[in-house]
């Protein structure tokens, strides 16, 4: 059985991983958070320099709403893709998943609900010297 931290580290592999396959670059930071029966995935540095500039060049906040159409819609076309690493991770089914993206910080949020908190192990406590 696996320690919480160790639950969240394979999580962040496999975003970075789904990233780097799917976006076409990974991000520059990766955090996720096991709170009962939600996991949290927080990556920043995402957007690519041609989302960037898309975001800023068109008019009327159109370049932000185009990008973060485009990324939900890549989320849920890989959706299926990103449940098995969280089952994969955590030995739970995801029953949803919410995600956005900020297109000023290049921050990307993606919160899976599990249908129950995953089980997992106390991690050993390190002594000081």
């Amino acid at each position: 059985m696996k320690t919480q931290g160790e639950i969240e580290a394979a999580v962040c592999e496999g975003m970075t991983r789904f990233e780097q396959d799917y976006m076409g670059r990974g991000p520059k930071d990766v955090h996720s958070h096991l709170i009962g029966d939600l996991l949290i995935v927080r990556l920043q540095g995402v957007l690519t320099a041609a989302e960037q500039q898309l975001a800023k060049a068109l008019a009327d906040e159109r370049g932000r709403d185009l990008l973060k159409q485009v990324r939900s819609h890549l989320i849920e076309t890989a959706r299926p893709v990103m449940e098995a690493m969280v089952v994969k991770a955590t030995g739970v089914k995801v029953v949803s998943l919410h995600h956005d993206i900020s297109t000023n910080t290049g921050e990307e949020i993606v919160i899976f609900t599990l249908a129950t908190a995953p089980s997992f192990r106390e991690a050993k406590k390190q002594l000081d010297s």
